[in-house]
């Protein structure tokens, strides 16, 4: 599947400054799989810099994480019961019920950044990811969400 997970947003979820396609001023995040994981890439513009010169603020950083996060428990939710997103069917839909976010090092503006969400586990109604941010092959950030099922 090409389309990013984001995609398959019903409209009224879609406003998300982070990930939402209907939000003019957001990030646009687009998640997406990476084999048995996701991704994402986003290049941070320079009006996000933080305290440090030339260097990405943390709150970009975990929202970045959140909405991968987020977008990617649903996906792995879906894949579960062996459906695409966008699939027939109820949506499956997964909001942020706790993020811890670690900053390794300072993350450089004008590079891309890499997000990645790796599965760790999933119950009936929680999915716990595992979460990377890094720029030029070097973690910058690292997370860990629990994702509950939002029930529509």
């Amino acid at each position: 599947m090409d389309a990013a997970f984001q995609d398959f947003y019903a409209e009224k979820f879609s406003h998300c400054h982070g990930c939402g396609k209907n939000n003019p001023a957001g990030h646009h995040l687009k998640s997406r799989w990476d084999g048995d994981d996701t991704i994402a890439r986003f290049l941070p513009k320079p009006e996000y810099s933080g305290g440090v010169p030339d260097h990405v603020y943390g709150g970009l950083i975990a929202s970045l994480l959140d909405c991968h996060g987020a977008a990617s428990a649903a996906a792995f939710a879906h894949r579960a019961q062996n459906r695409e997103m966008g699939s027939e069917g109820e949506p499956i839909r997964y909001v942020t019920a706790s993020l811890k976010v670690d900053f390794r090092r300072p993350t450089p503006m004008g590079i891309e950044l890499v997000i990645k969400g790796k599965l760790r586990s999933m119950d009936e109604r929680k999915v716990w990811v595992d979460l990377t941010l890094s720029a030029n092959g070097e973690v910058c950030a690292s997370g860990e969400m629990l994702a509950v099922r939002y029930r529509q």
